[in-house]
C-alpha cells in the first residue's frame, strides 16, 4: 500500500471532495504545484483551473475558479468561491461567459469593471482548457 495524504476540495457552496490521494497537483499562480504525502507546509493562492486528485484507483478532476490551497504534512485543503467537478463543466455555458468578457473588455465605450471582466474571461478561458483536457483523456 502506498502512502496517501487526506484531500479536502471546498467551494463556498459545499464540499466538492474529501478523501485520501497518492498525489495532488493545482494550479499555483507560478505554476502547478505537485504535493505528495509529507509535504512540507506550504499555502499558495490558487489560479482559475484544474485540480488533479491521484487515488490509488483513478484520477480525479476538478475545476476551481482560484482560491487558496494550504498543505500540511497529512492534508491538503483547497479553498475556493467556485469548484466543479470537470465531468459537470457545461461548455456551452463556458463559451458563452468567454464570448459576454470578450465582448466587454472590446467595448470601450461601456462603463464596465476591467479586471472583473479579465477574471470572466481567465476563468471560462480555464474551464475550456480543462473540458479539452478531458476529451484528449478520453
Amino acid at each position: 500500500m502506498s502512502m496517501t495524504i487526506h484531500v479536502d476540495i471546498v467551494s463556498a457552496e459545499e464540499e466538492i471532495y474529501s478523501g485520501l490521494a497518492e498525489m495532488v497537483f493545482a494550479p499555483g499562480i507560478l505554476g502547478e504545484l505537485g504535493i505528495a504525502p509529507r509535504h512540507a507546509p506550504l499555502v499558495s493562492q490558487l489560479k482559475a483551473g484544474e485540480v488533479r486528485v491521484k487515488t490509488d484507483k483513478e484520477e480525479l478532476d476538478f475545476f476551481i475558479s482560484g482560491g487558496i490551497l494550504e498543505v500540511q504534512p497529512h492534508l491538503v485543503t483547497v479553498l475556493s468561491d467556485t469548484a466543479i467537478r470537470a465531468a459537470d463543466l457545461d461548455e456551452a455555458k463556458a463559451l458563452e461567459a468567454k464570448k459576454r468578457a470578450e465582448e466587454a473588455l472590446a467595448d470601450k465605450a461601456s462603463d464596465i469593471d476591467y479586471a472583473k471582466a479579465q477574471a470572466e474571461l481567465a476563468e471560462a478561458a480555464a474551464q475550456l482548457n480543462a473540458i479539452s483536457r478531458l476529451r484528449k483523456l478520453r
